[in-house]
């Protein structure tokens, strides 16, 4: 949005403040309003209730509601099946595979579907050791998920988001919904992972839990 009832939101004016010069362009996002990039966790609190993404309860914390989708949906999840992880991975019931060329129909679809929309950018790393962890790009549709984002995972100093360069991008959009009869999903909500391009995509969900799960996963694998 950027934009309620004429005011700009909250953080509207340093959006730009902490922005990493691995822009989203990289990744397809070439036309979004406006991009908030790696937000303070008092920013994201303010742009929430801003948007009226839920409520503040007593004492103070952010509630939200989730919707239909109260807990992950095992059933919607899958791997993209391709040459650098398919023999790494334990195929079945759990890890379905994604054929690469629906999974390129589908990113394109949520690049288009985020056009004139804002988003929310939290660079951050997935494991407290310099050794092992993963440089994690989380893009999302609002604020709160960028928020739960920053408490889930660790906050680089200030001068490593100045070229951060993210080993993996989760991407998710819960109000984009995909057609399971041309996208190969098992219904409208999808979370997708690729090896091959480092990349998540979520979507027809606002279960924050399908973001900490996927970077789990991958931390595993």
């Amino acid at each position: 949005m950027g934009q309620n009832n004429n005011r700009k939101s909250p953080a509207f004016e340093s959006a730009l403040n902490l922005k990493s010069s691995n822009t989203l362009e990289l990744v397809g996002f070439n036309n979004p309003a406006a991009v908030y990039w790696n937000l303070p966790t008092e920013s994201l609190y303010e742009e929430a209730v801003f948007r009226g993404e839920g409520h503040i309860s007593k004492s103070g914390p952010f509630s939200v509601n989730t919707g239909q989708h109260t807990a992950r949906s095992a059933q919607d999840k899958f791997i993209v099946r391709e040459s650098s992880s398919e023999a790494d991975i334990w195929w079945g019931k759990h890890n379905r595979p994604f054929e690469p060329e629906k999974f390129d129909t589908l990113f394109e679809k949520m690049q288009n579907f985020t056009d004139g929309k804002d988003l929310f950018v939290q660079d951050c790393y997935a494991g407290a050791s310099a050794d092992h962890r993963l440089a994690v790009r989380v893009i999302t549709e609002t604020a709160w998920h960028s928020l739960f984002a920053r408490n889930m995972f660790i906050t680089p100093p200030a001068g490593d988001l100045e070229d951060f360069k993210p080993q993996f991008t989760v991407i998710q959009a819960p109000s984009f919904k995909a057609d399971p009869e041309r996208d190969g999903t098992s219904s409208d909500v999808f979370i997708v992972a690729n090896f091959a391009t480092r990349e998540v995509l979520i979507g027809g969900t606002s279960y924050a839990g399908e973001i900490k799960k996927s970077i789990f996963s991958i931390l595993n694998f």
